[in-house]
């Protein structure tokens, strides 16, 4: 006899809008603060010198970072979401491009290579973090 196990499919929750924006934004400040602390551990001094003056950018600016550009967008999509919800699709892929896109600018300051890597990182974890909220505010509009 055969059995055979149905493949495990795993979906988003249906999410309002006040806890996907700021469920995501704290998600994304916890996530890029433990990045932070792996980095600090790893040798990063998270600080650059820009015109003569060096600047450290942790973890207040982690923190500030994290959470700024995620409320900003995710509020703003999730706004114009009442009068179209084919936004909240077109705002994962422009935030995910924005927010990859902005590694450029890591890169190009003169951090040392591991405060490079883990902010880079912190980058990169903000598309899965935003994706899913705005996919969980997608189902809850769909559901109701």
């Amino acid at each position: 006899m055969t059995t055979t196990t149905a493949p495990t499919t795993y979906t988003v929750p249906a999410l309002n809008r006040p806890v996907a924006v700021l469920g995501a934004a704290a998600v994304a400040v916890v996530v890029n603060l433990i990045i932070w602390a792996i980095g600090a551990a790893a040798g990063g001094s998270f600080e650059m010198t820009d015109k003569g003056v060096v600047s450290s950018v942790a973890p207040g600016g982690v923190i500030l970072m994290s959470t700024v550009p995620v409320l900003i967008g995710l509020t703003v999509a999730v706004l114009i979401s009442y009068l179209w919800s084919g936004v909240l699709r077109t705002a994962a892929v422009v935030g995910s491009v924005l927010s990859l896109g902005t590694i450029a600018m890591t890169i190009a300051a003169d951090f040392d290579t591991a405060s490079t890597i883990a902010l880079s990182l912190m980058h990169v974890v903000l598309v899965p973090i935003m994706v899913i909220a705005l996919e969980g505010v997608r189902r809850g509009i769909t559901t109701k």
